[in-house]
Parts: C-alpha cells; structure tokens; sequence
C-alpha cells in the first residue's frame, strides 16, 4: 500500500528510469490517456455515464460504463489511494469494450466527491490523502460492496444469471477481498494489482476472509512490494489451496508499486498489459 517506505522506492526508480518520467510528463500534459491504453480487439460500442449510487452511509459518485446493446457480466472495480479519475475512467471503458458493465466508485465519498487530488504524486498528496484512506474500513468496505454489488444487479445492461467480477488497486486489492467475502454468491472472480494490506497481523486480515469466498483470484504484486512484505505471497497461496480456490500469485519482476494506471509515476506499459491480459483470461473463464 502507499506508504513512505514505497514512495522512496519508487522515487528512486523514477530517477533511474527516463522512459517513465517521459510517459508521466506527457500524461500531466494532457497528452491523452487514450493514446496510452490499446483497445481491445473487436472492441464493442459502449454507453458510459456519471452517475450517483446510494448505499448506507450516503450518496457514492462513480463512473458506469457498459456495452450499448445486450446483458453482460458486471464488474466493479477499486480504484487505489488517488480515487476515481480520468485514467480509472478510462481503465473501465477498455474493459466495457471486452463485453462488461463496468462500475468504478470513489471510495471517498463520505468525505468529498471526485477528483480527489491533482496528481498521482502520493508524497506531494500524502496530507490529503491519508486522513481519507484511514476513514475507511473493514465495515465500511463491506457495506460499501454490498450496495455497489445491489447497484449492479439492478442494471438491465448486466447479466444477472452470470457471476460478477471485481478488481481493485493499491488500497483497493483488499476491497475486491471484502467484497468477495461479502457477496460470495455474486463474485466469481477477482484481482488485486498492486494491492497492500492483503495480510497483516491483525484479526480483520483480508487474507483470513478467504474461506468465505467463492472467487478465482488473480494477485500481481510489485516487486518492491514483495521486498517489503516476501511472506505474503505465501500466505495467500496457503489459504487459497486451503479453501480448494484457484489464484494465480505472481510477482511481477521490475514493476514498482502503482505500476498499473497509465496516470502513474511508476506505469510499467509492458507489466500493465500482461497484468490486463491475465485478468481477461480470469474473467472470461470465471464469470459463467
């Protein structure tokens, strides 16, 4: 997860690598997302909205986007510490265009509604930002993905009679766990991308909610990540073998934490495509 140990990591990786200083500068310049992001393949016509969605604790402002015709799996995605914005709004049409009713929420909004901050600079934002992350909860996830989950179901564009998907980053790989765990009857599928805090030592780990679920899983973790915590791979391994769930666990050599958003000071494009392309496959076995 964003915390001052990876924000030095990835300074120092940024400083060592031009390439992506050069792909930040061009995206902070407005130069496209778009651009940046390959479109799927037989890429189908997609209607996409803002739209408001009522749960529990009040009103989530969040982004819904889906293939113009038909009834299709239902996927709602966690954005990371930065919240909803342009590159997690584009992030969910590419996936609309491979045949999913894509939603992505912002987490925050309890406090404010999007655009939470300016850039994907977690130190310069960090003042922002972490009173807003620590608003959030185990309770309030679930709450959260209980209602998000309603949300999709109720929508004429997804298949209710599929599984649904569920993928997060950064602080939102736990999410996608809780939500699983939450509704374990809906979610066939999940993905953590760089996700923090999957286990800890705490009684609400994330990693302990695995025999509740009924989700394949796909975890791609940052290689500093790993530095930093290598027992955690292992310990997901041994619960999803424990619970008969298929994950595929992987360290992805050379991608730093954040690597998946094209916005990201750390985006990795050829680590991010092979991560979006091992999620298609998950999707496309898992959401029968």
């Amino acid at each position: 997860m964003c915390d001052d140990r990876t924000v030095a990591d990835n300074k120092e990786y940024v400083r060592g690598n031009p390439l992506t200083r050069r792909q930040f500068g061009a995206l902070s310049a407005g130069a496209g997302l778009a651009m940046l992001l390959p479109r799927a393949a037989n890429a189908q016509a997609v209607t996409e909205s803002d739209i408001d969605v009522t749960t529990p604790d009040g009103v989530a402002d969040s982004y819904f986007v889906h293939p113009s015709s038909g009834a299709h799996p239902g996927v709602l995605i966690w954005p990371d510490a930065f919240g909803l914005r342009p590159a997690k709004r584009q992030m969910a049409k590419r996936l609309a265009e491979s045949g999913y009713s894509v939603l992505v929420v912002n987490q925050y909004y309890r406090s404010r509604r999007a655009p939470i901050v300016d850039t994907t600079d977690f130190g310069a934002e960090r003042e922002t930002l972490m009173p807003l992350m620590g608003s959030l909860n185990a309770d309030t996830q679930t709450r959260d993905a209980t209602a998000f989950v309603s949300f999709l179901d109720s929508q004429a564009s997804v298949d209710g009679n599929r599984k649904m998907g569920t993928m997060g980053y950064c602080m939102g790989g736990p999410f996608t766990m809780r939500t699983a765990a939450a509704v374990p009857d809906r979610i066939g599928a999940a993905a953590s991308f760089h996700g923090g805090g999957l286990v800890t030592d705490q009684p609400d780990s994330p990693h302990l909610l695995v025999p509740t679920m009924k989700a394949h899983y796909l975890f791609a973790i940052a290689a500093n990540d790993d530095a930093n915590q290598p027992d955690a791979k292992d310990v997901l391994r041994d619960a999803f073998a424990q619970a008969g769930l298929p994950a595929e666990i992987e360290v992805y050599d050379g991608a730093q934490h954040g690597w998946c958003p094209p916005d990201s000071t750390v985006y990795h494009e050829m680590q991010a495509e092979r991560a979006w392309s091992r999620l298609l496959v998950l999707f496309e076995n898992a959401l029968a």
